[in-house]
């Protein structure tokens, strides 16, 4: 029998997704793709037109479940087929994880009555607060010879026992197995804790978050792959709603992934599947691409061979990959792989940028068409490389920059705000925050720009520039100096004429702190009188009355505050659910001294959205990680791969879960040893260079420092590549 469901594989930019689409199209468009007897069987009526049978189904229930990798890719391609059916055709466009999710809360009554769980609407935790609670709930546990036995601090301990249920769950082992999963992976090895203890720690934490309605992606996934999967009711409920499947880049899907495919093409469910051999961005943070690959044994194959025409693969892949492997092969590279090198790193980054920055101005390549991708990025190299640029009048992009919210000096202002108006919180503000607080809440009013190139405008660095406020900070310093009144309890901010010279002051910045302190009196009088239903309508109120006002704020401030108040109103969300279970464990003041403490810590980042622009694609230089770069499924003109002698281009820029081998299903629990990782790292770096050379078309610099940031010589996997160059611009070629 000739299965109706499609693999299609292929590397890097060989035409997958859109043969994905393709794929759609033709079911939806098909006249022969299902039989008379078929249809009849489906509906229960006989055919009275040649309409295509998928348009038939289409009309009684919808239809087909569309998968990506992440979010980014199923945005877009929802669009593409959206577009291409004219939106005829109902689609659910998810994330794996994104799916099971849905299907986990919409169907919480049928888990209610088969787990005799607690009737209560879940709530999802995000990590940080995942974090958070586990902490509390294990640290009884969790003493100094614990700590000592695993070699790094609390926090650390924390996040990789939470990984590991997150582990088991994607690769659809159940919560009980892990403790057997753990033993056999380490084995003799006394350097680790022991997995009962482990397992035990999970075990207790996954109880205690069910009891309270309280759901992680580790216990979704579980939730989902051990119960709704197997449930007949759900299995009924799934295949009567989708007959088909499109999955984009299933080698960045957990194993759970490939359990679900299953059922529903056991059901009678038709599936396109795309698969890249060069991708596993995911490896070792869940995904499974060889479990995945399993699929392919049921459906028809279709190989998409060779890299895409515009690029540089077929041309240099090979004898990138044999300098790599084989350092000692004498290979020389050609004209189309520049070499930058330096002594030390901070002249690595100013070079590489004013490379960039003549390149551009000299109309070689325009902004959209470079890319700079590292390993790693640190904040000294992010600042240095946008600065530069910025200060050409050359935007840059940075993909997925998730620097912490406490990093805002709007996000601060408003936390020193909340300690100024809540009793109690006077240990957390001093007079540093308050000076910085008056800078931020002075702001002048923006003029709205309309303009495309204010509209793409992004960096952080122009946004900086572009404020403007009626208290600078010299003189917010003085008025903290001489008005502000430390206390444990009650913090003050006393009138400006406390302060002797206030003439020196000045009239806007006067009148600019007058309203501050007229609002804050007003606030507190309200909170006294339990008028503030809670911290997140200050926030909100405070961002109406200070910050937007009107006033064309830049895109990064929108997105950390937009983040702070999601971020708040998933905490409060969550203490409210904690309060209903144990009234008198917290009180609102320790709540808010914890929030603030959190964020301080720095474990909350901002995710900005929307994530692509209204309008034409940003005309910017992409700064991205590698990690970042390859899930983004970009390409460029040109490529800067920067600290291109660091060893961590092995590692593929995203650190490994721990235990995460352990779980991968061709390999359960089997040890994993150091000519294991030595293996592994060498079959990851074959997969980026691969990956990348397909996602570049002109050029590409290899940027090497001889010294790392910490001063140590950098003697990474791609030094055979920086050596075999043959164009080097050097820094006595620049001077």
């Amino acid at each position: 029998m000739v299965s109706h469901s499609v693999w299609i594989v292929g590397t890097s930019r060989s035409g997958k997704t859109a043969r994905l689409v393709e794929q759609f199209c033709n079911w939806v468009g098909s006249k022969k793709q299902y039989t008379e007897s078929f249809y009849t069987k489906k509906t229960g009526r006989k055919k009275t037109s040649d309409v295509p049978e998928f348009l038939y189904l289409k009309q009684t229930e919808p239809g087909v479940l569309v998968l990506a990798a992440n979010d980014d890719n199923r945005r877009e391609l929802g669009d593409i087929i959206i577009t291409s059916t004219l939106g005829k055709y109902p689609v659910r466009a998810k994330t794996p994880l994104g799916f099971f999710q849905d299907e986990v809360i919409l169907f919480w009554p049928l888990l209610i009555n088969s787990l005799n769980l607690k009737a209560q609407f879940p709530v999802r935790l995000r990590p940080e607060t995942e974090q958070e609670l586990a902490t509390k709930l294990w640290r009884p546990q969790l003493d100094e010879e614990i700590l000592r036995i695993a070699g790094v601090n609390e926090s650390r301990l924390v996040r990789r026992i939470l990984d590991l249920l997150q582990l088991a769950a994607y690769s659809g082992i159940p919560c009980e197995n892990i403790a057997q999963i753990l033993s056999k992976g380490f084995g003799e090895n006394s350097t680790t804790l022991e997995p009962e203890f482990l397992a035990s720690l999970l075990l207790d934490w996954r109880n205690w978050c069910l009891d309270r309605g309280l759901l992680t992606y580790g216990i979704i996934t579980e939730l989902y792959s051990q119960h709704l999967l197997s449930d007949r009711n759900y299995q009924q409920h799934l295949t009567k709603r989708y007959q088909a499947v499109l999955a984009d880049d299933v080698d960045d899907y957990p194993s759970v992934a490939r359990l679900l495919f299953e059922l529903l093409l056991d059901r009678g469910a038709v599936g396109a599947f795309s698969y890249n051999p060069d991708g596993a961005v995911r490896l070792g943070l869940g995904a499974d691409p060889n479990y995945l690959e399993g699929l392919a044994e049921r459906c028809r194959v279709e190989i998409l061979n060779g890299p895409p025409p515009e690029s540089l693969s077929e041309q240099l892949t090979k004898q990138m990959v044999e300098l790599v492997t084989e350092p000692m092969v004498m290979l020389s590279l050609p004209k189309t792989v520049y070499s930058i090198q330096t002594t030390s790193r901070a002249q690595l980054l100013r070079q590489t940028a004013e490379e960039i920055a003549n390149a551009i101005q000299s109309q070689q390549v325009q902004p959209e068409e470079v890319a700079i991708i590292a390993p790693g990025l640190d904040a000294i190299a992010r600042y240095t490389l946008v600065e530069i640029l910025v200060k050409q009048n050359i935007p840059v992009e940075s993909l997925n920059d998730q620097r912490p919210l406490i990093s805002s000096p709007v996000i601060r202002a408003l936390l020193t705000m909340l300690a100024l108006v809540y009793p109690g919180l006077g240990r957390l503000v001093d007079r540093d925050a308050v000076a910085e607080m008056l800078v931020v809440l002075s702001r002048k009013q923006q003029p709205l720009e309309n303009s495309t190139d204010a509209m793409n405008r992004v960096s952080t660095t122009d946004a900086i520039h572009r404020v403007s406020t009626n208290i600078d900070p010299v003189r917010a310093g003085l008025i903290a100096d001489y008005c502000f009144v430390p206390h444990p309890d009650r913090p003050n901010l006393l009138p400006v004429s406390a302060f002797e010279r206030w003439d020196r002051i000045g009239y806007a910045a006067t009148t600019a702190y007058s309203e501050i302190l007229q609002w804050l009196e007003q606030q507190r009088s309200q909170q006294e009188l339990r008028l503030i239903p809670s911290p997140i309508s200050l926030l909100d109120r405070a961002i109406q009355r200070f910050l937007w006002n009107g006033s064309n704020l830049p895109y990064e401030q929108l997105a950390a505050l937009r983040e702070l108040l999601e971020t708040a109103q998933h905490y409060w969300e969550i203490d409210t659910r904690l309060r209903q279970i144990t009234p008198a464990e917290t009180t609102a003041q320790t709540t808010i001294i914890e929030f603030i403490q959190l964020l301080r810590r720095g474990t909350i980042t901002a995710n900005a959205y929307p994530v692509r622009p209204i309008g034409g694609a940003r005309k910017a230089v992409t700064l991205a990680t590698i990690f970042q770069y390859r899930s983004s499924r970009r390409s460029h003109q040109w490529h800067f791969w920067l600290d291109a002698g660091s060893p961590l281009w092995a590692k593929g820029g995203a650190a490994t879960l721990f235990g995460a081998p352990f779980f991968l299903r061709d390999r359960l629990g089997e040890p994993w040893t150091a000519e294991d990782e030595k293996l592994a790292e060498e079959q990851r770096l074959q997969r980026i260079l691969t990956d990348l050379l397909s996602r570049v078309s002109e050029r590409v610099y290899l940027c090497h420092s001889d010294l790392a940031v910490n001063g140590q010589e950098q003697i990474g996997p791609l030094l055979p590549l920086v050596n075999a160059c043959v164009t080097v611009i050097s820094e006595a070629t620049v001077n």
